[in-house]
């Protein structure tokens, strides 16, 4: 709704006008039941017109966590003076009967949702915020159970299509299903702005990884070939490539770190590249990348 001089305030469950007479009980007791957001407005101010629906939007989502009461300064401006309001709009939230937070100006939805998240973050029967899914996400990946991991982040998608994190952690789900062309097709929704996020780029660095080691051929001819001629640099590193996309860490690590013991400059410093690629597609507090970080470091400033 658009607040008008003229017009009748919107009237539902979570949203309402309030008075000077009302404020106690609209506001102060009703914040001990669950958080309330009060708005100070006036029917002249533009910036006015512009938040009401934004927090309106956001209120109606966030499903009873919050309830929003609308003060006309123009009307009923002994509130708003004895709180020392000096601009509008202007919103403060009460909890437990006392002002808890605030802010000021007509700011963007995302910023009024993220503020609700963050004053009924942990309330009994509160839905979880996308930071509280994402880390669930996580933690289920982690946990080894990507179909989980995968479910939690299509739902913070559903709620937000720019999400970047649950974006890069839903394509990483399926890259560790083996859904390779869903991965990438899940990839190809990120703005080009933000190709280069560490998570996005981690998960297109394994997906490269991947589609290199699938022109390999199978780990125990290559074994044979190093077995064979252990100075064979390409066979050793055409080996830590197909071991790395065995997920065999350690083992691909070691033979692109024999590569750079034996030969630095082998095409064109190409092992330490590939070993480097490896430690961003793991992730940076991946056993196997604090491991070879240290094992590489070692043999380069030795």
């Amino acid at each position: 709704m658009v607040p008008q001089a003229d017009s009748a305030p919107q009237a539902t469950a979570l949203i309402k006008e309030t008075t000077t007479q009302s404020f106690v009980q609209d506001v102060i007791e009703e914040s001990k039941r669950q958080p309330v957001l009060i708005d100070f407005w006036a029917p002249w101010c533009g910036p006015c017109r512009t938040l009401t629906p934004i927090i309106e939007k956001a209120v109606t989502a966030a499903k009873g966590r919050v309830k929003l009461v609308k003060m006309n300064i123009d009307e009923y401006p002994e509130i708003p003076g004895q709180m020392g309001i000096q601009s509008i709009p202007a919103v403060i939230a009460f909890v437990n009967g006392q002002p808890a937070d605030g802010f000021m100006g007509a700011v963007p939805e995302s910023q009024v949702t993220a503020f609700i998240d963050k004053l009924t973050a942990g309330m009994p029967g509160a839905e979880p915020t996308a930071a509280e899914l994402l880390a669930e996400a996580e933690a289920a990946f982690a946990a080894g159970d990507p179909a989980t991991a995968a479910s939690i982040y299509a739902e913070v998608i559903a709620a937000d299509s720019t999400s970047i994190p649950a974006l890069a952690g839903l394509a990483r789900c399926y890259v560790e299903t083996g859904a390779i062309e869903q991965a990438k097709q899940t990839l190809a929704l990120v703005p080009a702005a933000k190709r280069e996020d560490a998570a996005v780029k981690a998960v297109q660095t394994k997906i490269d990884l991947l589609e290199q080691a699938s022109a390999l051929g199978p780990v125990t001819e290559l074994e044979q070939k190093v077995a064979a001629d252990p100075l064979d640099h390409q066979a050793r590193f055409d080996l830590a490539t197909a071991l790395n996309a065995a997920n065999q860490r350690p083992e691909a690590t070691n033979h692109l770190l024999e590569i750079v013991k034996r030969d630095r400059k082998w095409n064109e410093d190409g092992a330490r590249k590939q070993l480097v690629q490896f430690f961003e597609a793991w992730g940076p507090t991946d056993e196997a990348t604090i491991d070879g970080r240290k094992r590489l470091s070692t043999i380069l400033f030795s």
